[in-house]
């Protein structure tokens, strides 16, 4: 969302839906695990913002009484793995993208032929 206020225009309408979109991960991740997902987000948001960067989604803390965010978590999963996953659904919204835009740029009736070929 920082990142938002630095681009120009509409590139910063397009950043901001973005983040919005990948909020679904922790939200869900935490909901699955009987959290209240908006509350999750938001300590979670409020951990990264202080500069926590390693802060992350606390699965075990349904029924603790803790907020649901680990401040130092210890896990550490493959890069390789997420950066793949990530790229791999930006092209598939960039595909449906390309294919609505194309399907919107042909004029309508297509197919049809002129009334005047066939006629004698």
């Amino acid at each position: 969302k920082n990142y938002a206020d630095t681009c120009p225009g509409l590139d910063q309408y397009a950043v901001r839906a973005f983040a919005r979109a990948l909020e679904v991960v922790p939200r869900t991740l935490a909901e699955n695990a009987g959290l209240d997902g908006s509350a999750v987000l938001a300590a979670l948001g409020a951990a990264h913002a202080n500069g926590n960067a390693v802060a992350g989604v606390d699965i075990e803390a349904a029924g603790t009484g803790r907020n649901g965010v680990d401040e130092a978590t210890a896990v550490r999963d493959l890069l390789n793995t997420k950066s793949n996953a990530f790229r791999l659904a930006i092209d598939a919204a960039l595909t449906v993208l390309r294919v609505d835009q194309i399907i919107m740029s042909k004029p309508a009736g297509g197919g049809q032929k002129d009334a005047r070929m066939g006629q004698v």
